[in-house]
């Protein structure tokens, strides 16, 4: 008689995301990029420079009267609110709908999304200078990026060897950080300085970059498994939209994935919080006797942000040998507890420029320890759940750009930017307690551990 399906083993991942630990690496894999994705971290590169190419000069453009023709705070309403709740949203369905659809699936949707609907903004929104329509077309446009590059996120740490994810989630951060903002802000002052363009055209322009990342990340990948949903027979329909809900149930299912959501949550909130608060605190805006200017402070955002990319391939590669949780505790999560009051004091106190540089270039390197959180966090879980603890993994990215501004509009008028400066070490020395929680034998670290402890014993 044959088995009844419930009975049913689940079946072994896919060969692609075993850990063939015999087989020697080669070529770009010695370097941390699986061969079968190279192509999709080329495209993340590419899509996330379009997307960049309007950060710096969007919210001033809607505010021109041949542009949007908005007030300001209209314009802020539109490109930091609106967009912003459809990112965290999109974040997290990434991972939940890569687990139903297969991640390319969800890759498609992302590049088709914001070619659409950027092509309606430029076309249609502005030159109406309606405020209801500009701030819903681009809030829905909002959903594009983390459903395209998330979701090339997920196929990368669910295919790639064991051995090779932190190596991977440094590529992949170094592609998304190295195109929003850094990459992209370039090819606006580019375009917009030496080559003349209008800020329209600029605009223009951002929509052929990210088609072209679109069209390399839709179709020059070749991986196998990017058609499948994330999931093993032990799951009776892996496709059901039900499995939408184990984005959320997974947080009490498994409550480590709750512990690495709030960490990724606190690793990027305060440099958000920082930079929107620098230009009060140590630049002159609102009136305030700030020894920065607005240049300065531009350039010390591009300081940081390129530190971090840097570091971000460093510790990949670096927590697959010292252990995926131990960088993130030690480098990531102390390391920016003492970095983010050190460098706030002490650019108040000294007021010097190349000083405060200096120290948000260390800020920014620290930042990178938390990398390895990218390979962490689906390997703690099931192979059917690694979707869902992506999931919470890209929220937390998007909710930092919530919870760091946050912060800062309700503490500052309390506690100043001295304040707001220890809040943040203490939510990263209280997230460095959490990160404790996050181990698993598949971590490096954990396994040279335990080949250590039996050592002893033997």
């Amino acid at each position: 008689m044959k088995e009844p399906a419930t009975s049913r083993q689940p079946q072994h991942p896919p060969a692609s995301q075993t850990d063939p630990a015999s087989r020697p690496l080669s070529g770009i894999e010695r370097i941390g990029i699986p061969k079968p994705l190279f192509w999709g971290f080329v495209a993340v590169l590419i899509y996330m420079v379009g997307d960049g190419v309007e950060i710096s000069y969007l919210t001033d453009y809607l505010q021109q009267p041949d542009g949007g023709g908005l007030a300001g705070e209209q314009a802020t309403f539109a490109t930091v609110t609106v967009y912003g709740v459809a990112v965290m949203l999109a974040s997290w369905l990434s991972g939940t709908l890569s687990a139903i659809w297969g991640p390319r699936r969800v890759i498609w949707l992302g590049a088709a999304w914001w070619v659409v609907f950027e092509a309606i903004f430029l076309f249609a929104a502005i030159p109406s200078q309606n405020f209801a329509f500009i701030v819903t077309v681009y809030g829905i446009r909002g959903f594009a990026y983390p459903l395209f590059a998330f979701a090339f996120l997920v196929w990368a740490q669910t295919t790639s060897p064991e051995r090779m994810r932190g190596s991977v989630a440094g590529w992949f951060w170094f592609a998304f950080t190295g195109g929003l903002p850094t990459l992209g802000a370039g090819v606006a002052a580019l375009a917009i300085g030496p080559l003349g363009f209008s800020l329209y055209d600029t605009l223009v322009l951002s929509l052929v970059l990210v088609a072209v990342g679109g069209v390399l990340g839709s179709f020059a990948v070749r991986e196998p498994n990017g058609l499948k949903p994330i999931a093993d027979e032990s799951v009776a329909d892996p496709t059901s939209y039900r499995r939408l809900l184990e984005g959320v149930d997974i947080l009490w299912r498994d409550r480590r994935t709750l512990a690495g959501g709030l960490v990724r949550i606190v690793n990027t909130a305060p440099q958000y919080g920082f930079f929107a608060m620098f230009p009060f605190t140590l630049g002159s805006a609102g009136g305030n006797d700030g020894f920065l200017s607005l240049a300065q402070i531009a350039t010390l955002t591009a300081a940081a942000y390129g530190s971090n990319i840097a570091a971000n391939l460093f510790f990949g590669v670096f927590g697959d040998y010292f252990g995926w949780r131990r960088t993130v505790t030690f480098f990531g999560c102390l390391g920016c507890a003492a970095a983010t009051p050190l460098w706030y004091f002490t650019a108040v106190a000294t007021e010097s420029f190349g000083l405060t540089i200096a120290l948000g270039c260390v800020y920014g390197v620290l930042l990178a320890g938390f990398v390895p959180l990218s390979a962490l966090m689906p390997s703690m879980v099931q192979h059917k759940d690694k979707g869902a603890s992506l999931a919470i993994l890209n929220f937390g990215a998007g909710g930092a750009a919530f919870v760091g501004p946050m912060v800062v509009t309700l503490a500052y008028p309390l506690v100043g930017g001295g304040g707001v400066a220890v809040i943040f070490s203490c939510m990263y020395l209280a997230v460095a307690v959490l990160s404790t929680r996050l181990k698993d034998p598949s971590d490096p670290g954990e396994k040279r551990l335990a080949a250590a402890a039996t050592a002893e014993a033997a």
